[in-house]
């Protein structure tokens, strides 16, 4: 018999929280399982982000590009609280999951991230085997179900598999750039988020392994909700469904991709786009 998923913990917590609706958003009509609702982040004295609001859809690919310094990561952090990590971190504002506010002191941050998991800019694969990669989040929850079954199905998830089944006690640093990419999504994916957070997947992959990073996002959309945060302007055109464009800590423009990259309503996000500058 399988263990209490710690997520249904953190569901009960925070229905105990203030209940609030969520909201279709404005481009597509879709459900928003995360919305940023006026958030300010600061670091120390530092104002990082100012008074964005968001929305991202269920089952959808969100990109959000923008110069270096602009607060990309610190918003797509904030989603899943890891910029608590981070001294002298202030947010204003509120950031829900599911209509609930994840901020609100009744929920736990660390069973937040088992809801929504991150993948970083850079492969961090424990130094451990692939097999033990995979099963180390599992494990830890007190997962009782059939653990090579798991591993199996979640290195299959991350189009893995067929590269790796014979040598899964192979050491994870042995392994590619972009194998261990993939290896780090399978480890996100065995505790089964609803939402991966993806900060540059692709930043320090050659072209090869970015294709397969980038086939992999869209076939993943299907069972989960994907925020991205890219540099590479010709990705989020190609993955993406809605993009937000951030500048000097502020949405400039947010909507459905293929709009903002065809017909910005905005001069600083034509100019981004066609490389005038950043």
């Amino acid at each position: 018999m399988m263990a209490q998923d710690p997520r249904a913990v953190t569901t009960d917590l925070m229905m105990r929280v203030v209940p609030r609706e969520t909201a279709p958003t404005a481009e597509t009509g879709g459900e928003a399982i995360l919305e940023a609702r006026n958030v300010t982040v600061n670091y120390g004295h530092v104002v990082a982000i100012r008074s964005i609001t968001v929305s991202i859809v269920r089952n959808s690919i969100t990109a959000i590009i923008g110069p270096s310094g602009c607060g990309k990561s610190t918003l797509l952090r904030c989603f899943n609280r890891m910029n608590d990590l981070i001294p002298g971190f202030r947010l204003e504002g509120q950031v829900l999951y599911k209509g609930q506010d994840i901020y609100h002191d009744a929920v736990d941050a660390t069973e937040i991230r088992y809801w929504i998991g991150m993948v970083f800019q850079k492969p961090n694969p424990f130094p451990k085997s692939i097999y033990d990669n995979v099963a180390f989040g599992p494990r830890i929850n007190g997962y009782r179900g059939n653990l090579n079954e798991l591993v199996q199905r979640s290195l299959e998830r991350a189009a893995l598999w067929d590269e790796v089944k014979n040598r899964l006690r192979q050491n994870a640093l042995e392994l590619s750039g972009g194998q261990q990419q993939r290896l780090c999504i399978a480890r996100t994916l065995a505790v089964n988020p609803e939402v991966i957070l993806m900060d540059e997947p692709a930043a320090s992959l050659d072209p090869l392994a970015t294709y397969r990073i980038e086939e992999l996002m869209a076939e993943l959309k299907r069972d989960y909700t994907i925020v991205v945060v890219t540099h590479n302007m010709q990705q989020a055109a190609r993955i993406s469904d809605s993009t937000n464009f951030l500048l000097n800590g502020e949405l400039i423009e947010a909507g459905p991709t293929g709009t903002l990259f065809t017909r910005p309503s905005d001069k600083r996000t034509e100019d981004y786009i066609t490389g005038r500058f950043g």
